[in-house]
């Protein structure tokens, strides 16, 4: 069954079921705030507010995909989109504006959670049901798609762990771990799942948090971290995503590494892959995105009608409490661990990246370029 299919079949239980949505009416009672009076037949407006544009997951998949999915839901439905560049106010701005225009439910992918607060309670004030992507934004939102973020963390953890065990360094130096933002609490989460592998099992000479998930701090951490331990006895750097490892890979070289030693990452961007290929970076977390999207689009569609996301045939909601205690329907997807040995069964068999995309000139000549070429 097609997944993006799941919300239509699903709330047709039997004629008369169908004959109330086509007319605009719910044939339930949803259990968040507001929401319900929208209906398929007829669309209705569905507000994108996404983070920033740094990391190029946002523009290149996640906002395509949950364009794609929403109309093969709804195809009367109108997309309102605004990305808010990691500015906090901007994102207030851009809801409110979105309020103001009408939307019928918000998916809300927030820079700052405990800010956002005042915007869910925005569209709460206005019976707008509000679905949180990615970070769960405080304020009682009606439902949650986002990947479990300590396994995240544990397998970011075990795989700098393994690669230090294969190396054979695990008990010669220390490591350095530079975390992601402080006001995301994603970031706490992948770091709590990180630490709980990596404490007592490896050295770590300094840790960092990085406002921004900024590359450019990360550099400048590394550096620092460079100057009071030395490269020599850096034997693995735990990265929380793509983007900072490349400032981190920045900093070693300027400090004059030429073998990089094992850096995790996260988000699968095109250039980690092609660090991980070059050797410059151990692995990535590939987080199957377009599923996250469809998740996100199937609650929207489900809390502007007035039903209540069940999940279909194949994910099972849970429930998770945000920063203020409050219960909330969620879908907790599963990360995968991508290196060297698996990009061809992962990001390429998905479809997530080409080979040419992969393989440009400058990478052409590794030996995993060489080999799919062989392929062709």
């Amino acid at each position: 069954m097609n997944t993006r299919t799941r919300f239509s079949l699903r709330v047709a239980v039997g004629a008369t079921a169908l004959a109330l949505l086509a007319a605009g009416c719910g044939t339930t009672t949803n259990e968040a705030e507001g929401g319900g009076d929208a209906s398929v037949e007829e669309g209705f407006n569905v507000g994108l507010l996404l983070p920033e544009s740094q990391t190029a997951r946002y523009e290149r998949f996640d906002k395509p995909y949950f364009e794609e999915a929403l109309q093969e839901l709804c195809e009367n439905c109108e997309l309102t989109y605004q990305n808010a560049d990691q500015e906090t106010a901007k994102q207030q701005d851009q809801a409110e504006a979105m309020l103001t225009e009408g939307i019928d439910v918000m998916v809300l992918d927030a820079v700052d959670t405990e800010a956002a607060a005042s915007i869910v309670a925005n569209a709460q004030s206005q019976d707008v049901p509000v679905v949180a992507y990615d970070r769960l934004a405080q304020g009682g939102v009606d439902y949650y798609v986002s990947f479990d973020n300590e396994t995240v963390g544990q397998v970011q953890g075990e795989a700098l762990l393994e690669a230090l065990e294969e190396e054979g360094t695990l008990d010669d130096g220390e490591i350095v771990a530079i975390h992601g933002s402080p006001t995301d609490p994603n970031a706490d989460q992948f770091k709590s799942g990180a630490m709980g592998v990596l404490e007592g099992n490896v050295d770590i000479a300094a840790e960092y948090d990085t406002p921004g998930w900024s590359a450019e701090r990360a550099q400048e951490q590394m550096e620092g971290a460079i100057t009071s331990h030395g490269a020599e006895d850096i034997e693995g750097v735990y990265s929380a995503n793509d983007g900072m490892a490349a400032g981190i890979v920045a900093a070693l070289k300027s400090a004059g590494v030429d073998e990089m030693p094992p850096i995790t990452g996260q988000d699968a961007e095109v250039a980690g892959i092609q660090r991980i290929i070059a050797g410059e970076q151990y692995m990535t977390v590939y987080k199957e995105i377009r599923a996250e999207a469809e998740v996100a689009a199937d609650m929207a569609v489900a809390a502007a009608t007035g039903q209540e996301y069940d999940g279909g045939d194949e994910y099972t909601p849970t429930e998770v409490e945000d920063a203020d205690g409050e219960t909330v329907n969620a879908v907790l997807l599963d990360p995968v661990s991508v290196t060297a040995d698996n990009v061809e069964d992962t990001i390429i068999a998905d479809g997530f990246y080409t080979v040419d995309e992969i393989c440009t000139e400058d990478y052409a000549d590794t030996d995993f370029c060489e080999e799919v070429a062989g392929e062709q």
